[in-house]
């Protein structure tokens, strides 16, 4: 089973850990060049339990009283993403988000620790950056994944500061622990309310559809649209 096909079925507990680990990564000496994990929190399944998903808002484009809701589920680590991202998403937005037909709405799924990571430095530049420095994440997805969790911290802190972003605000996302947190609790959450089991999924007008080209894609969009 391919790890960008299927959603792994992590507990609560693993994915908190992974959470806490991945946030301190960021705690290393920037200068020294080096980075530190320190020891894994022995209570991460009732932290992880105790976090808030309602501060983890929905980061969406498009008008809000469009007559077709789209919502994307996605990695930031997943090829298939990027893919779609780069053949789909792109005419999407100029077609039919951009012209007011259509409300998308992008959900992440963490994979990994990497996934996570990504997602934390997209929402760094809040809601009006966070669709653009996604498209950097994506667009750059094969140089920033490595073995090395070190360089990816590192590459994808030179995403971010490429959008703009500075170390002083950087530091202030990466070290939001309890963010992380709800942001994985979130994920579970929707993820599990509407049945995800692979990236990407979409949920157009409250059905799910597996990833689809294009040209699949407006047939189903169109549609929607004819039911006025």
């Amino acid at each position: 089973m391919k790890r960008h096909g299927m959603v792994k079925k992590l507990g609560l507990a693993a994915l908190a850990l992974t959470t806490v680990a991945g946030v301190a990564l960021w705690n290393g000496s920037r200068d020294a060049g080096q980075t530190q994990l320190p020891p894994m929190a022995a209570s991460a399944q009732e932290a992880g339990a105790a976090q808030t998903t309602a501060a983890v808002e929905d980061m969406s484009m498009g008008a809000e009283d469009a007559p077709v809701t789209i919502v994307e589920y996605a990695s930031f680590t997943c090829p298939h993403c990027a893919n779609f991202e780069k053949e789909v998403l792109t005419p999407l937005k100029r077609d039919y988000i951009d012209t007011g037909k259509v409300r998308f709405t992008f959900r992440e799924v963490y994979f990994d620790r990497y996934g996570l990571w990504a997602a934390m430095v997209a929402r760094c530049g809040g809601e009006m950056r966070y669709f653009g420095i996604a498209d950097l994440i994506f667009e750059q997805q094969k140089e920033w994944v490595t073995n090395d969790p070190a360089q990816v911290a590192t590459n994808l802190r030179k995403i971010g500061k490429t959008a703009g972003l500075d170390d002083a605000a950087l530091d202030a996302c990466m070290n939001d622990q309890a963010k992380a947190e709800a942001m994985v609790a979130a994920f579970q959450k929707n993820s599990q309310a509407d049945d995800i089991t692979a990236t990407p999924s979409l949920i157009i007008n409250g059905t799910k559809h597996s990833n689809m080209s294009y040209e699949e894609l407006k047939k189903i969009i169109d549609a929607e649209l004819a039911k006025g």
